[in-house]
């Protein structure tokens, strides 16, 4: 945020900041986000330093291999962090405008259980990977997302119902699921409910942690298609979670690569595929098969990823890193702007990148 074109103020005991600016487009700020998980063998380091920024009306797609820190930074960010995992520090604050065109920030690691509660669903929506996580095998559909209208909102029972059916019928579904119980539903059929409870209070912020990685392709790209076309007609903020390059290709405006349980590059989509910076985000994007064209052979990521219980001293990727230099090893390298909207952690880039940059030409080969 530009700290000339806004003043905060700190109300006491309320953990809301008061932003006084009128056209600020961030949404969600994320500082210095720690979430730790106990064991017998020490803490183990899931989410280890992550500083982001989400704006409002765009897709960001957060990416990286199993076991990176996405679902327990996604997660963490809405207050579902359960033992034996915890936030060891960090804030994340999410801003909503109000009718005087200004926004207030709430803090969501430091609210209470039941504001956080009443923020769900009419501010923030989570949907998991698993439909099932989230219906009642035995309530009718109908029943599950009424529950959550009347629940936070003020409407009447003709105006919930109006409005579950505007939902279905916009991920695609017929009035009559909503008499039906999960089990009488195929997969997708579940998932789209899920996104329909999801979208029903209209909320600014969406997680979706691999949503479709249980469906089969055809219908995959169905609900992608359905996702993308929501958040954008609503005007939601989207957040899309997954390890899947190319789905990131399809969804995403912006994209985040984590390793390690840290951010090491964020950029727009175009960028991020036409000319990847860090070396990890290289190694995904080059696993990527290629449909069409001569045969070549994937590269892949040597290695493995390091424990969380251990993170290795400096650059956490360098291990495994085909460009690394002793300075790699001593030091972490910083997150720095290199070029505008582009971030990347890697000592390859000390200073802002241009077309001449001995270290971009590299990467570009």
């Amino acid at each position: 945020m530009n700290a000339q074109a806004m003043t905060q103020t700190k109300r006491q005991g309320a953990g809301e900041t008061l932003q006084t600016t009128g056209d600020s487009q961030t949404l969600m700020e994320i500082k210095d986000l720690r979430i730790w998980y106990r064991t017998t063998r020490g803490n183990a380091k899931a989410v280890d330093g992550v500083d982001l920024t989400i704006q409002r009306n765009e897709v960001f797609g957060l990416a990286g291999e199993s076991g990176c820190g996405k679902t327990t930074m996604a997660r963490g960010i809405l207050g579902l962090t359960r033992l034996p995992g915890y936030v060891e520090s960090g804030e994340a604050i999410y801003y909503r405008r109000t009718s005087d065109s200004t926004s207030v920030g709430s803090d969501l690691l430091t609210m209470p259980a039941r504001e956080i509660r009443r923020m769900r669903w009419r501010h923030l929506a989570y949907i998991p990977q698993g439909a099932m996580n989230v219906l009642s095998p035995v309530t009718r559909i109908e029943k599950q997302i009424l529950d959550a209208i009347y629940e936070h909102s003020n409407m009447s029972k003709e105006q919930a119902r109006a409005r579950m059916f505007e939902c279905l019928e916009m991920v695609g579904l017929e009035p009559a699921v909503a008499r039906m119980y999960p089990h009488e539903l195929s997969g997708g059929m579940k998932q789209r409910v899920t996104i329909a409870a999801a979208v029903s209070l209209k909320p600014g912020l969406i997680i979706a942690d691999e949503p479709t990685t249980a469906l089969d392709v055809n219908v995959q790209q169905v609900i992608l298609q359905e996702l993308r076309e929501i958040a954008k007609s609503m005007e939601l903020t989207l957040i899309y979670v997954t390890h899947d390059m190319a789905v990131h290709a399809e969804m995403a405006d912006r994209m985040g690569i984590m390793y390690s349980g840290m951010l090491v590059e964020v950029s727009p989509i175009v960028e991020t595929f036409k000319e990847p910076l860090h070396p990890y985000t290289q190694g995904l994007i080059s696993s990527i098969p290629a449909v069409g064209g001569g045969r070549s052979r994937m590269v892949g990521i040597p290695g493995n990823a390091p424990s969380p219980l251990n993170w290795p001293p400096g650059c956490r990727f360098h291990p495994r890193c085909p460009r690394v230099m002793d300075v790699c090893r001593e030091k972490q390298p910083p997150m720095l702007e290199v070029a505008p909207g582009r971030l990347v952690a890697c000592h390859l880039y000390p200073t802002p990148i241009s077309d001449t940059t001995p270290a971009f030409e590299e990467l570009r080969k």
